[in-house]
Parts: structure tokens; sequence; C-alpha cells
């Protein structure tokens, strides 16, 4: 059991959490993720770990919500609550060094894992250029955070309301077309903003890293849920990544996969809703 010790709101369905878990936060590295499961009946979900306190044994993560689990989770479980399965590090850590010039990018939900990933290599001597990327202003959060590990910071959303209008990809093809040197660029966000990012390094010849979170079970390799198509090869994201060379993965596949299950999960989310909506007129009888 892994007890909440922090929750807070960052934006419109968007939570913070902190939970007691102070073998994960020993072992963790960025771009590593957990799996969990809330109860004896939940789904087991993939959350990638933002920051860990090895001191205080606790794990920070943020979660959308978005499906059955991650609605459940935001509505029922506070502060001092428990989780029943917590299991961690999961996959490969980021491969910090010291490249130069490093540009990574965040879009959405994605501005999350991505925090730990620009800390860590200003760490390494780079010179990081974060550009940050949301639906709207009240969608974007940890600005203060990036801008205190980081050179220069970029804010786009898709209304204008803060920062450019526009999109993240925008600002990298600006920055790609410019006398700037890149020696490495970091995409987190939707599969489409990870799709158009690496197109617009591909011929500039950039390395460019995504993190992929397909549908995932076990977080192990034995389900086989997560299979990603990596240069014409088969990979597992939840032990062969989640980061991938962003120039060979078949992202219209992953998308398609993505879409496989979208039925099921409206459904879950449904019936949840509802069972949530007939206890509630329950109580107020």
């Amino acid at each position: 059991m892994n007890r909440i010790l922090g929750k807070r709101r960052l934006g419109p369905g968007i939570w913070e959490y902190v939970l007691e878990a102070p073998d994960i936060a020993r072992a963790a590295r960025s771009g590593q993720f957990a799996v969990l499961r809330l109860h004896e009946a939940g789904e087991r979900i993939p959350l990638t770990i933002v920051e860990t306190d090895p001191r205080s044994g606790s794990v920070k993560l943020v979660v959308q919500e978005i499906g059955k689990t991650t609605r459940e989770m935001a509505a029922q479980f506070h502060v001092g609550d428990c989780i029943l399965d917590f299991a961690g590090p999961l996959g490969e850590p980021s491969r910090i060094e010291r490249y130069g010039t490093a540009v990574c990018i965040g879009g959405r939900v994605g501005i999350a894992p991505l925090f730990p990933i620009a800390r860590d290599l200003k760490s390494a001597g780079n010179e990081v250029v974060v550009i940050l990327g949301a639906r709207s202003a009240e969608f974007l959060f940890y600005e203060r955070k990036m801008a205190a590990v980081c050179d220069r910071l970029y804010t786009v959303t898709d209304d204008g309301s803060r920062g450019e209008r526009g999109f993240t990809s925008d600002v990298l093809r600006r920055l790609v077309d410019s006398d700037q040197r890149i020696d490495r660029v970091w995409a987190i966000g939707p599969p489409i903003m990870m799709k158009v990012c690496a197109e617009a390094t591909r011929f500039a010849g950039i390395p460019t890293v995504v993190s992929l979170n397909p549908i995932m079970v076990d977080g192990t390799g034995m389900c086989g849920g997560c299979r990603v198509d990596v240069g014409a090869k088969m990979r597992f994201a939840c032990v062969d990544g989640p980061e991938f060379d962003g120039h060979q993965v078949d992202f219209d596949r992953l998308m398609a996969r993505l879409r496989y299950y979208a039925r099921c999960e409206a459904e879950a989310a449904d019936r949840y809703e509802e069972r949530i909506g007939s206890q509630n007129r329950e109580d107020a009888r």
C-alpha cells in the first residue's frame, strides 16, 4: 500500500500527486515510469515519474483525467488514502549526457515527464531550450519549474491565450531554420505532436528522442500490449523504451493502435460515471 502524501490541481482535469514509495524514490531516474493500480478491482496504468525525494521516500506524479481509472483517482483518492499497487521504476532511463544544446518540447501533460529530463540535461552542462505547449493558458503548468532549469523558455497555446499562438512544432521549425546549433531534441506529448516534431528535425539530421505511452498492462514485456514499430522492428515500450528515436517510430501505426480500444475505454468510463451518479443519488436520499 502506498499512501498519498500530497494532491493539488494543476489545471482542468490535471492533478499532481505525491505518493509514499521509498524503494522507487531511491532507484528512479529521469525518463522512467511506474505502473499503478488503485484497488483489487482496478486496472493497471503507466504513469511517468516526475520527481523523487529519497530522503522522504516520496514520488511525484501528474495524472490527467481521461479514462475510468484516472477519473476515479481524481475523484475518490485524496491525501491520506492509499494506493494498492505502485510498481517501479520501469523502463530505460533517459540518456543524459553533455550534448551541447538540447531542445526539450513538452505538449499538454507531456510537460510533466519532460521536467526531470530538462533538469538533468541542464545539470549535465547542456544549454537547454524548453518549448511548452497546451490548448490554452489554463492547461499550462510547471512554467516556473521549467524556467528554473533552462536557458530559454518558449510558451505556445493553440488559442494564443498565453505565449505565442500556434503549436510547439512551429517554434521548433523556427529554431531548426535559424543559425543556432541544436545537438539533440526531446519531444514528449500527444503522438501527433511528437510525429510533427520528428519530421521537423529529420532533414536537419538532429537526433530526436520521443517518449511513447502506448496501451500497457504489466509493464514487464510479458503482455505485448505496448508493442511499437521502431525502425521496422517490433519493440516493447515498457522494457525497450519508453524513449525511442523519433525518426524511426511508425507513428501512424502507433496512433491506430491507441484508437483500437477507444470504444471499450469509453464504455468503462461511462459505466463508472453511471455508478458514481447512482451512489450520489442514493446518498442524497
